[in-house]
């Protein structure tokens, strides 16, 4: 992970390199992410490990019903929103203990993370941490241009399936249309930007290209996720990649790696391969829904103790989470997809026990 968090350092300081409002903001986050680094292998030594990464579900609204949504299918996300979302002062009391422990990354979600502007201006303080913004990109308007060509630290992370038509299909018409106009604004005042793609049967061959990501570099974009759909809605398991299309997935990102010189690209879950194992439950993250309950993941959405109440330490060191790391621990092959979302019964045992 380590390695992980070079390589997206590396891909901002190029980006960047003749820009100077980022210019100023890698001037001061490198530095931090060496200060991180020292604080988790500090808190590694005393018998707790500290994840770099937290992903912080802050909205359980969204303005789109996208196709095997798994927000919407375990109830996170609904249509009216829910009443017990924390506070943006509860979100700042985490953001707080995150820069203390050395969290580097805090990936924003939801629902559509864009519809809470007070948790983003929250967000937006904390320097020493990035702040990726996974959002459906149809709420940037011209304030949030200007939000994000000021605070460098929040990274607009755009949610497309490929190309102009299989975006539509998915997630509504012109919404790809939508995307593109924002993208190229971005591009315009030189501001970084990653594109996130859920990997689906029927996007695959055409998502996972060179020619797909040489387009994407072309629009401005620095950093691909690539997503493994997760079947969370009944009903969509046609769009869940088999065996055979998982392995071709993971050789083909990490052929890409090499070649895509001037791109981050990450695979999630494919990646754990390399990577010993799932990195749920604090290994190298864990997730907080809109109404502050800890989760091991988002595609494991069980929860023990809730951010309201506890620290980011005293989850890590639960016996929920401690249990849950055994699950995926015991998992001897990496066969692709979701480890805890296979083994849902047994995070459910965890849990009674």
């Amino acid at each position: 992970m380590e390695h992980g968090i070079k390589s997206i350092s590396s891909t901002i300081s190029a980006f960047y390199l003749n820009n100077l409002k980022g210019i100023k903001f890698i001037s001061g986050f490198v530095p931090s992410l060496a200060r991180a680094s020292r604080l988790r292998k500090e808190s590694e030594k005393n018998g707790l490990h500290i994840p770099p990464f937290l992903i912080a579900s802050i909205s359980s609204k969204c303005n789109l019903h996208c196709i095997g949504c798994y927000a919407r299918a375990d109830g996170m996300c609904t249509e009216g929103g829910r009443n017990d979302e924390m506070t943006a002062g509860e979100w700042k009391k985490i953001f707080t203990e995150a820069d203390e422990i050395g969290v580097s990354f805090i990936l924003l979600a939801g629902g559509e993370p864009l519809i809470r502007k007070d948790v983003m201006n929250t967000a937006a303080e904390f320097k020493h941490i990035a702040f990726p913004v996974f959002t459906n990109g149809t709420l940037i308007d011209d304030e949030y241009i200007e939000f994000f060509d000021k605070n460098r630290n929040m990274i607009p992370v755009i949610s497309m399936e490929g190309d102009s038509a299989q975006t539509d299909i998915r997630r509504g018409a012109g919404v790809a249309e939508s995307i593109a106009k924002t993208m190229a604004e971005l591009k315009k005042r030189g501001i970084l930007f990653a594109v996130s793609v859920t990997v689906t049967s029927e996007n695959l061959c055409n998502a996972v290209t060179e020619e797909y990501l040489n387009e994407l570099r072309e629009k401005g974009c620095g950093v691909v996720f690539y997503v493994e759909y997760v079947p969370a809605e009944k009903g969509t398991e046609r769009l869940v990649l088999s065996h055979k299309d998982t392995e071709w997935l993971n050789n083909e990102t990490q052929r890409l790696k090499k070649i895509k010189k001037d791109m981050t690209i990450l695979c999630f879950p494919g990646d754990e391969e390399y990577m010993e194992g799932c990195l749920a439950a604090g290994r190298g993250f864990f997730h907080i829904a809109p109404d502050g309950s800890a989760e091991p993941c988002p595609f494991s959405p069980f929860s023990v103790h809730n951010m309201k109440s506890c620290s980011i330490k005293e989850v890590l060191e639960s016996r929920f989470f401690s249990n849950v790391r055994d699950i995926s621990r015991n998992e001897k092959v990496h066969n692709g997809g979701c480890t805890l979302f296979n083994h849902e019964n047994d995070v459910r045992k965890s849990i009674e026990n």
